[in-house]
């Protein structure tokens, strides 16, 4: 079907039709996932230290492509309590340009490898899935299944309201009445902060009818309202490591200047993909190759490390620091929610056994992780409990 794999009002797809694929793909399960109750760790953060000023002298990089071998892709089973609380420390840029670090510790009650290993299906799963589909070119895998989202009813409609621009090139998503979601290599090179991190701002799309004048014709692209942000949190894994290694903790926390109105997404600890509605992740974002347009899509988990998601879902520049959500189901509501489980990053070349294979590849929120960006949007541990 044509229209599946190009939606746009400009191809001819019924409005309908992308109700019933966002429904249809997400209630396509069989039986309801038998969760254990989570335990979500305590981060204990020490008093931040002061940094040099930032020079900004870093360009943003909107395609990351990393290589990774066996012995990164196990990585995660030989990893200590120090080098992840090291790994968890944090900088914090302020707008004026001064940073901070702060260290983290663990309770000393935590159980490490509960915190490293989300759920017992990730950790035991290690096998790559042969690449089914011959590689068209960097991050499209086939037939383009990306949607083009047009019109005022699907652009200012949860969950694609979610999604907002980052002046430096990349896409957000939304995660609390102040907060947005992020790739950090859209605001820093592992090295120094980007040139454009030094005026960092957030856009919202705005619909086209609702600032066109009487009398005039009305827009065809939405307009966008851009924010300040005032605080931007990367962590130190990122900022230390080879990429390789960092692409781990390919994401960034923004806080705004003042709040929005929007509705946001909520945050999850992502489960093993046998634990998602249809084994499908989704995520939309502002691609370069369809300027002023959201971009929608998803597909299925390919494969899955403790700190990775590997898919195939086609994207472009642009769409880097998407949330990358699913329908998670919700013990309490009795129901699938959509929750942001990642951030998609970009794109890895995975070496197994002397074989190459492509993905474009999603961080995972392991616990550890969940509860790092839960203390940045709440700035306490009570607040930060996986419900």
């Amino acid at each position: 079907m044509v229209c599946f794999r190009t939606l746009g009002l400009d191809h001819h797809c019924p409005t309908g039709l992308l109700l019933f694929l966002l429904v249809s793909s997400s209630l396509s399960v069989g039986t309801l996932p038998h969760l254990s109750h989570l335990h979500v760790p305590s981060l204990v953060p020490h008093a931040p230290l002061p940094l040099s000023r930032s020079h900004f002298s870093a360009k943003a990089q909107l395609d990351l492509t990393t290589h990774c071998n066996f012995s990164c892709y196990h990585k995660g089973e030989d990893i200590n309590k120090e080098h992840l609380t090291d790994q968890l420390a944090f900088e914090t840029l302020y707008a004026d340009g001064s940073r901070t670090l702060t260290t983290v510790d663990l309770d000393d009650d935590e159980d490490i490898s509960n915190n490293i290993f989300p759920t017992p299906s990730v950790r035991k799963k290690h096998k790559l899935t042969a690449l089914s589909r011959k590689r068209m070119r960097r991050q499209i895998y086939g037939a383009d299944g990306r949607f083009s989202i047009r019109g005022d009813h699907f652009l200012q409609d949860y969950p694609f309201s979610t999604a907002v621009r980052i002046s430096t090139g990349c896409t957000g998503v939304l995660v609390s009445q102040q907060h947005v979601l992020t790739a950090a290599h859209c605001v820093h090179d592992g090295k120094d902060y980007v040139k454009g991190a030094r005026k960092l701002r957030v856009g919202f799309l705005i619909s086209p009818s609702n600032v066109t004048k009487q009398g005039e014709a009305p827009l065809k692209k939405p307009l966008v309202r851009w924010v300040r942000v005032k605080r931007t949190r990367v962590p130190k894994g990122w900022i230390q490591g080879p990429q390789e290694v960092s692409m781990d903790y390919d994401y960034a926390l923004l806080e705004l200047r003042w709040p929005h109105r929007r509705p946001f997404m909520r945050l999850a600890v992502a489960p093993s993909s046998n634990d998602l509605a249809g084994k499908r992740i989704h995520f939309s974002g502002f691609d370069s190759d369809r300027p002023g347009e959201l971009v929608y899509r998803f597909c299925p988990v390919e494969d899955e490390s403790n700190d990775l998601i590997y898919q195939h879902c086609d994207a472009r520049p642009g769409a880097s620091g998407s949330g990358v959500y699913g329908r998670v189901w919700d013990d309490t509501l009795e129901r699938w929610e959509r929750k942001v489980i990642g951030i998609f990053s970009g794109h890895q070349w995975l070496e197994i056994n002397g074989e190459n294979r492509d993905y474009n590849v999603a961080v995972r929120f392991t616990p550890l992780k969940f509860a790092q960006i839960c203390y940045w949007v709440h700035g306490n541990r009570a607040d930060c409990s996986q419900d």
